[in-house]
């Protein structure tokens, strides 16, 4: 059992990783438009000279390819939605969600082939290398719709702002690219202008309607089983059905100790859920109940897919309950929703017997700012 709970973290960072490394790619990506419309415009100051702009240009762009090389690889590895490594470059192949998916596969292929048409510049021609060269310019309205049809952080404020500054600036960028252009009919210039409105509120439109609503993970493609595995409940039924008239958990930092036995269920949908019962004595006294629902593993383990870790105080009549935010063997980090507003950060260290399925170990508040308001 010691085995399974130790290998829960590795998918949790993966999903960390995937998320942060697609969103870093993203603005880097936004980077390298707005250095790109800075040297085409052959803009200079005395402490920035052209070459170094140019410079600057060429290693964001291919800090922004090792991003996404990155973001693709740990998806696959990941394993929880069905990708493989031809979905990532072939586009509609991918089973789950594949339009928005398929999306990111053209902005990697783009990006791809401005990296390898730059290298091979003297051989293909500039004229070539410059056409090819203007599929940045596309790859980035395409990178930003696959961040919203496809991530998981497309309702959360903060990715929200990043696509709206990031949109700003490239339609900044471009408005200052075509008034500073010195040949180009007026046809193209109004063109240009029209594409650098139209594209983001096409966008925007359809981000209202679609990643920022309610049920798009089953409109955007996602296979049924893994909409089914999100519905089902990761932790006993008392959770569930606890009223929110509970007694607080306890102020300030608070250390203790607690008895109990660690179990495995097997879910109809394939997953496993890993659930630790106890109860705890010392500054915190009442029950603890940790679950960890995820993927069976070949040669034991579990790749987890959600958490639930919540406490009972003795007396209380609803839990306080939160999730896992770090995993690393046997020492867990949460996060406890206390009803009275307050977030405890905790620190669980576990002590399995294999043989018994029992557990000991020790519950703390985490060192540095246990609660916040």
């Amino acid at each position: 059992m010691s085995a399974v709970i130790a290998s829960a973290g590795n998918a949790r960072a993966l999903w960390y990783l995937t998320r942060g490394t697609g969103v870093v790619a993203l603005l880097l990506l936004t980077a390298s438009i707005l250095l790109g419309v800075t040297t085409s415009t052959r803009w200079r100051s005395p402490r920035w000279p052209r070459f170094l702009v140019n410079g600057l240009h060429r290693n964001v762009t291919l800090l922004a390819l090792a991003f996404v090389v990155i973001h693709v690889v740990t998806t696959i590895a990941d394993g929880f939605a069905p990708i493989g490594l031809l979905d990532t470059v072939v586009p509609l192949h991918s089973a789950y969600r594949p339009v928005w998916l398929g999306l990111g596969a053209v902005a990697f292929d783009l990006l791809l082939a401005l990296i390898v048409t730059s290298l091979l510049r003297a051989r293909i021609g500039f004229k070539a290398w410059r056409a090819v060269h203007w599929l940045a310019y596309a790859s980035w309205p395409v990178a930003l719709v696959h961040a919203l049809g496809t991530g998981s952080d497309a309702r959360t404020a903060w990715l929200q702002l990043l696509g709206v500054l990031s949109t700003g600036s490239v339609v900044g960028a471009v408005l200052w690219r075509v008034v500073s252009a010195r040949g180009g009919t007026a046809a193209v210039r109004g063109t240009a202008v029209f594409a650098a409105f139209a594209v983001p509120l096409v966008v925007l439109v359809w981000a209202g309607n679609g990643p920022l609503r309610a049920g798009w993970a089953a409109r955007a493609g996602t296979p049924k089983r893994l909409l089914a595995s999100a519905r089902t409940p990761a932790v006993s039924t008392t959770l569930t059905s606890a009223r929110t008239d509970a007694a607080s958990l306890p102020r300030g930092s608070f250390d203790a100790t607690f008895t109990g036995r660690v179990s495995q269920s097997q879910l109809q949908n394939g997953y496993v859920t890993v659930t630790i019962d106890a109860v705890a004595r010392g500054g915190f006294a009442g029950r603890v109940h940790v679950a960890i629902r995820g993927v069976p593993l070949e040669g034991g383990g579990v790749q987890m897919v959600d958490s639930v870790v919540a406490l009972l105080p003795s007396g209380a009549t609803a839990w306080s309950a939160g999730h896992l935010t770090a995993l690393a063997g046997t020492q867990m980090s949460a996060d406890v929703h206390s009803p009275d507003g307050r977030t405890v950060h905790v620190q669980l260290s576990l002590r399995l017997d294999p043989i018994s399925d029992g557990v000991t170990g020790s519950l703390r508040t985490a060192s540095g700012g246990a609660l916040s308001e």
